[in-house]
């Protein structure tokens, strides 16, 4: 009898009925954008007519050609946290039914405060950067397991090393930190960097759990430090479960199928561009294993806004860094930042924007003056220095001064400022975790190394630093991404030495980190630096003077990027100087005489607080 019954309640319909998946998971009473679009995945769902409960009104049902899908929008306008249950109904019968909670929002999250050029930012790679727990190294339920002799491979580092090794980038004079994607990836192979998702809602299984990175952000808190999530509009991971069963045909650009993007970003705004150039850029894959999300499509992106407001509310989050920002369409990505904006509106967003001309860089930033002119706006409020970056990396092997080298290649990248709506609103780096190690390229050179560092910490806009570069560390990028990668040393169990305390570190390694250390902790009290102007000088002789001021004070930064001594004169910096007599060099602590002329090293810089 009761196998009969099992039976009978199986080929019904009714008992095993249920939603596999349901995304957001749940979400927050009180959001500035009541609107809530819950997607609902289980075998045939879209049978089934939801209600829900607490008189909360349905406002659309959205049903897709593929029937595993359902994706209902209610209104939460007024309706406080609470449990809500969802009853999925067939010939008037319920099927199931499925629970979905609103819950509080933490105290003033909507005015939450964010990242700005009052911070230094630390970027890691947490598969490279600490194993503070091997036993999630690899895990039954992902593809690729641990192996540290493969250089592109998952070396095991993860959020407990992060959180252990907090005190070390504070240290640093790091107050924001940004780790490339902690969401699962579950590609065979190369899936430690994280860029092709497989599911957005939940934290790698190698790198820990939600919860885990719950505490990764409580513990920066504790610190007064930031967390900024590295976000990915653009693609997923081609083991990604909804590419998997996907939605609807054009819930990714299909060509059909794959089709490679031509990366060339100036077809988003070229108006002598081609349709089919623009369309390649635009819709075209990034590489075969990630699939280029549609954000033209309002599902799709709705999706993406309300997921990355879920992990702000859940993760408690100071701000987000967006990876292939102009591959997006770049109307739908406009929306999307907007949205995110509209929520938080202190919250900071950077767009990586990776071009080669200040005016297609700054069109991106929000309110820009190049963007109005085609009536666009994407509302984004940083973007990132890539010239600022191309100058940094090849200004100091330049020892000429040429027309357009060396120093030039510094003064050249802030005489296009004019260009930015907010030019203290930009983020400034010497390398990142795509690029040349900065350390390689000037073949550990501490003296370039030093100029870039003072240049970094003293010019406009938010400073980046990459992590290992304060030690000294290498990697080339002709070997592929996994030797500018490489793992942090004393972040394994038995490594050689232990970089992460000053007791572990090698003469040359203190040498690099007490040099960064001091000039960024310097930096964290000066308003001077986080808000003030800029005041520039041609160089001469490749010697470069720059001034940053305030009502209150005055910086003075000299660059010889000379291979031989320079004296200059300090009368030619009057209008810079004005009654000071002397400045204290942050990084000697010596008086310098500004009242006659001033003689610098080869390959030096003097960072100067005028007196």
């Amino acid at each position: 009898m009761k196998k009969l019954l099992l039976l009978l309640l199986f080929t019904s319909g009714v008992a095993f009925a249920q939603a596999d998946r349901v995304e957001p998971p749940f979400w927050y009473a009180g959001m500035n954008n009541p609107e809530l679009q819950i997607l609902f995945y289980g075998k045939n769902i879209a049978q089934y007519a939801p209600s829900v409960s607490n008189n909360v009104v349905i406002t659309d049902v959205v049903k897709t050609e593929n029937p595993n899908y359902v994706f209902v929008t209610i209104d939460t306008k007024n309706v406080p946290a609470s449990e809500l249950t969802f009853s999925f109904k067939s010939k008037n019968k319920v099927a199931f039914t499925q629970k979905y909670t609103l819950k509080e929002r933490r105290v003033n999250s909507a005015t939450r405060q964010s990242y700005d050029s009052s911070d230094m930012v630390y970027l890691i790679m947490p598969d490279r950067f600490a194993n503070g727990n091997p036993n999630n190294d690899s895990t039954k339920n992902t593809n690729e397991k641990a192996d540290r002799n493969n250089l592109n491979g998952r070396h095991g580092g993860d959020i407990e090393g992060i959180i252990k090794n907090l005190d070390y980038i504070k240290e640093l004079g790091a107050t924001a930190l940004w780790s490339t994607p902690l969401c699962e990836d579950n590609d065979a192979r190369g899936s430690y960097h994280g860029y092709g998702q497989s599911d957005v809602y939940k934290i790698d299984p190698r790198y820990g759990t939600n919860e885990d990175y719950l505490r990764l952000s409580a513990e920066l808190k504790k610190r007064g430090m930031k967390l900024i999530l590295d976000y990915v509009t653009n693609h997923w991971g081609a083991e990604h479960w909804m590419y998997k069963d996907l939605p609807m045909y054009n819930w990714v650009h299909q060509f059909p199928g794959y089709s490679q993007s031509n990366y060339r970003m100036a077809t988003q705004f070229d108006t002598n561009a081609s349709k089919i150039d623009k369309r390649q850029c635009v819709d075209g894959w990034f590489v075969p294993s990630m699939p280029d999300l549609n954000q033209s499509n309002p599902l799709v992106l709705k999706y993406l806004t309300q997921n990355a407001i879920w992990w702000i509310e859940y993760a408690d989050l100071d701000g987000f860094r967006v990876d292939t920002y102009s591959y997006n369409d770049k109307e739908g990505i406009s929306k999307w930042t907007k949205a995110i904006t509209d929520e938080y509106p202190y919250f900071n967003i950077a767009g990586e924007v990776w071009m080669n001309d200040q005016a297609q860089m700054a069109y991106w930033q929000k309110d820009s003056k190049v963007g109005a002119i085609q009536s666009f706006n994407s509302h984004l409020p940083t973007v990132m220095d890539f010239t600022g970056m191309d100058a940094l990396a090849q200004a100091f092997n330049e020892d000429d001064a040429g027309w357009d080298r060396g120093m030039f290649k510094m003064y050249n990248n802030l005489a296009n400022d004019f260009l930015y709506p907010n030019i203290n609103s930009i983020l400034t780096f010497a390398e990142n975790h795509d690029t040349g190690r900065f350390n390689e390229i000037y073949k550990n050179d501490f003296k370039k190394y030093q100029m870039a560092m003072a240049i970094l910490a003293t010019e406009r806009g938010i400073p980046q630093l990459y992590y290992g570069s304060e030690i000294g560390m290498a990697g080339d990028k002709g070997k592929g991404d996994g030797d500018i990668r490489h793992d942090f040393p004393g972040g394994w169990a038995g490594d050689k030495n232990n970089a992460f305390t000053k007791a572990g570190r090698t003469a040359e390694q203190q040498k690099y980190f007490d040099f960064t250390a001091k000039l960024f902790n310097w930096r964290k009290g000066k308003e001077v630096l986080h808000t003030g102007k800029t005041t520039q000088y041609i160089p001469q002789d490749n010697v470069y003077v720059y001034f940053r001021h305030n009502d209150k004070e005055t910086v003075m930064v000299a660059v010889n990027n000379s291979a031989e001594s320079k004296t200059f004169k300090t009368n030619r910096f009057a209008e810079s100087i004005k009654t000071h007599k002397s400045g204290t060099d942050v990084i000697t602590g010596k008086a310098v005489n500004l009242s006659g002329d001033v003689t610098m090293e080869a390959k030096s810089v003097l960072v100067l607080e005028l007196k």
